[in-house]
């Protein structure tokens, strides 16, 4: 009876240092979209009033753990009764993710003109400003949504095989993970410019190491926003690569004597550049329906 016992508790330590093994795999897997997460939201959590900052991204948060709580279930079902639409959806998701990524690179070097946003409302009020806040915050979350499907199909597309309780400890682990993670780490950049304006203003005659520190915080945020964002677009091709290499056969001998992340990153660019192409067609196509008539 107590060696019976004593060998289930081996076995669960096994599997919970398996468990351990492949959250690390699976997070590094996910790696490229927490990267463009961090930087969607970072950008989306900031140019709120100072005091303001902290309570929008803890309801984002919030928002993000719902869309998680939603998420899960159904990837799990889907992995115990219809694995192959895993990895349909893993595919699809790394389409998206090429186009996405191949969409920001060719809008740095060819920008495009966006009609202004209408706003139907002037932010004088506090009721305006807590409204303009709750459409921001929505915005933020149903960004977050998407992101998360792919983050949650790209951890489970790393497990499809094993046992359904392995696949719920990891997959759970790494949702867990990159919620904590990313929005702690927000946390941290958008309070930079706050803690160096009280660094400013702590030091004395505008000068010496607090000086320097406050406003090297204050100068250095829109600089990592704009970098996160640079990391972000190359991480997004990366993954989708990689996706499409490990997933599909034909691009899994592709060019097979080049290094795995160049042979990743050429892959994702010609996706995204072929699905990006074929939606610019087909909107020019619907543009020119709607003139006709």
């Amino acid at each position: 009876m107590a060696s019976g016992f004593f060998a289930l508790f081996d076995d669960i330590a096994a599997l919970m240092d398996d468990v351990v093994v492949m959250s690390k795999i699976t997070t590094k897997k996910t790696a490229g979209i927490l990267g463009d997460d961090l930087a969607v939201n970072a950008e989306k959590a900031t140019g709120f009033v100072s005091s303001r900052e902290i309570p929008v991204l803890w309801a984002i948060t919030k928002g993000s753990f719902v869309n998680k709580l939603i998420i899960l279930p159904i990837a799990f079902l889907l992995s115990s009764f219809l694995p192959w639409a895993v990895t349909l959806i893993l595919v699809l998701g790394a389409i998206y993710l090429a186009y996405e990524g191949v969409e920001k690179v060719v809008e740095y070097f060819i920008p495009q003109k966006h009609a202004p946003e209408k706003i139907n409302f002037k932010a004088d009020t506090k009721k305006d400003v807590l409204l303009a806040e709750k459409m921001k915050i929505k915005s933020a979350i149903f960004t977050d949504f998407i992101l998360s499907i792919e983050i949650v199909i790209i951890a489970l597309g790393t497990v499809l095989g094993k046992p359904i309780l392995f696949q719920i400890m990891v997959v759970t682990i790494v949702a867990i993970i990159a919620t904590i993670g990313v929005y702690g780490i927000v946390a941290i950049i958008v309070r930079m410019d706050d803690l160096g304006l009280r660094l400013v203003n702590l030091s004395s005659k505008k000068k010496g190491f607090l000086y320097i520190i406050g406003t090297l915080l204050i100068n250095a945020l829109p600089w990592i926003i704009k970098s996160l964002s640079v990391i972000g677009t190359i991480a997004l091709i990366l993954v989708a690569g990689g996706i499409f290499t490990h997933n599909i056969d034909f691009f899994h001998h592709f060019m097979e004597e080049m290094p795995s992340f160049i042979k990743d990153f050429i892959v994702g660019l010609l996706v995204g550049l072929i699905t990006l192409l074929i939606i610019k067609f087909f909107e020019k196509i619907l543009k020119a329906v709607k003139k006709s008539h």
